[in-house]
């Protein structure tokens, strides 16, 4: 019993972050495409104009623009990285919770644009900050998670070095006695 309580906690954080992030990046995008025609730009912080502005755009691309009008590959590889990601982390259950929260970062921006792409057959994306491609919510989820991944992979690594510093030094300390 206990172990199915801790399957479902360990679940529930994947799920839940995923669920939350989902539900915001589909909130913004829906905002966005009732308030703003596409190619317009609007200024939401007025003395940041014109280097944060929200400019409603069609991606049928990935990151940067590339591989416009590649919605269904696309679309596929969305699919594919989901389910991984969900069946790598009942792997992840002994890792850091910041591990484990990039996990739940990187679901929530793969499906948020999934669902765009099978209801638009395109990603609406809307941030733009200075010269840097438009963006959205689900495009910082994945940012966002892969770059806390490899933070938590550096701390864990700092830690082990440090263990194995440690462990050595003692070994060291207890031979010369």
């Amino acid at each position: 019993m206990n172990s199915t309580k801790n399957k479902i906690s360990h679940y529930f954080l994947l799920f839940g972050i995923a669920a939350v992030m989902v539900i915001f990046d589909q909130w913004s995008k829906a905002l966005i495409r009732q308030n703003i025609a596409v190619g317009e730009e609007i200024y939401p912080i007025p003395f940041l104009a014109p280097f944060l502005r929200f400019t409603y755009w069609h991606n049928t691309g990935a990151a940067f623009g590339i591989f416009q009008n590649a919605n269904i590959p696309l679309l596929i590889l969305s699919i594919i990285i989901s389910v991984a990601t969900i069946w790598y982390y009942h792997k992840a259950v002994n890792e850091p919770l910041i591990y484990r929260i990039s996990i739940g970062l990187i679901l929530a921006g793969a499906v948020g644009n999934m669902i765009d792409r099978i209801r638009f057959g395109y990603v609406t994306d809307f941030v733009a900050v200075g010269r840097f491609p438009v963006f959205n919510v689900a495009d910082s989820c994945v940012t966002i998670g892969v770059i806390l991944m490899l933070l938590s992979l550096l701390i864990q690594e700092q830690r082990e070095k440090a263990a194995h510093q440690t462990s050595e030094a003692k070994q060291d300390g207890t031979n010369e006695t």
